[in-house]
């Protein structure tokens, strides 16, 4: 079945961890649908060109952990392509899988800070751009695992319930600015992540989805696409469930 397409001509769209995974396949169908794109990751290099389906407008190295490192690709994407109109805040990384007595401090802070602090980062940098022009999306990528807290994975639990916690309130700070903001809250989904995770954390994972398949980087993209356009026009603060039937709140 073909996509559906949404009109995002003339609109141009920043994705944070948008070399690889679930952040390029956003990244590609915004492209599809119209937007010019602006690729920020941590290793540029990830993005293989070869195999892609679309041209980013500007790919740069950011950390989005590093609010300078943030403000300074925000300026560059701003100079290049002349405004930001969609952040889509999708970079993260899984972090250790262990209990919480044996969690490494130091990985616990690297994952708040790339997948929570990495969100405040970006969104403080592009809030003010866009309520001065009136119109913006912001679609945060959080995870099923902030809403219900996932064992030995505690570190993103929290991280990504941090992340549902702060769209709701900085939807509710923009609510009159014509700027939206909204979460995604996806079961596991192959991607590269995998890498991070043990096979048997994988099968627990994929047990409690009632559809009993993983979710499919393309039917993310699908729900951004939507949640970017001007279609979304009345809903904010809100996190979209796309856990094949696993959540029903």
């Amino acid at each position: 079945m073909s996509p559906i397409n949404f009109n995002l001509t003339g609109r141009t769209a920043v994705i944070t961890g948008g070399a690889r995974g679930i952040g390029r396949g956003i990244a590609e169908r915004l492209a599809h649908d119209g937007a010019r794109v602006a690729i920020w990751d941590l290793d540029p290099t990830l993005f293989d060109a070869s195999d892609a389906d679309f041209t980013p407008d500007l790919i740069q190295q950011v950390d989005v952990a590093d609010l300078g490192s943030v403000e300074t690709a925000f300026h560059k994407t701003v100079d290049d392509l002349g405004h930001v109109d969609i952040l889509v805040n999708n970079a993260g990384i899984n972090g250790p899988v262990a209990p919480v007595w044996e969690y490494d401090p130091t990985a616990w802070q690297r994952v708040l800070d790339i997948n929570l602090t990495g969100v405040f980062n970006t969104s403080r940098t592009a809030a003010p751009h866009m309520r001065e022009r009136g119109y913006g999306r912001i679609v945060n990528i959080a995870s099923m695992a902030g809403k219900d807290g996932n064992p030995l994975i505690s570190a993103y639990s929290a991280a990504k319930a941090g992340v549902i916690g702060f769209t709701k309130a900085i939807a509710k700070e923009l609510v009159t600015d014509g700027v939206s903001v909204n979460a995604i809250a996806p079961v596991i989904t192959e991607t590269a992540l995998f890498d991070q995770m043990t096979p048997e954390h994988i099968e627990w994972s994929k047990s409690k989805i009632p559809m009993g398949r993983f979710l499919q980087i393309s039917e993310i993209a699908a729900l951004a696409a939507w949640i970017a356009s001007e279609e979304c026009s009345f809903t904010s603060g809100f996190t979209f469930d796309i856990s094949g039937g696993r959540a029903t709140y």
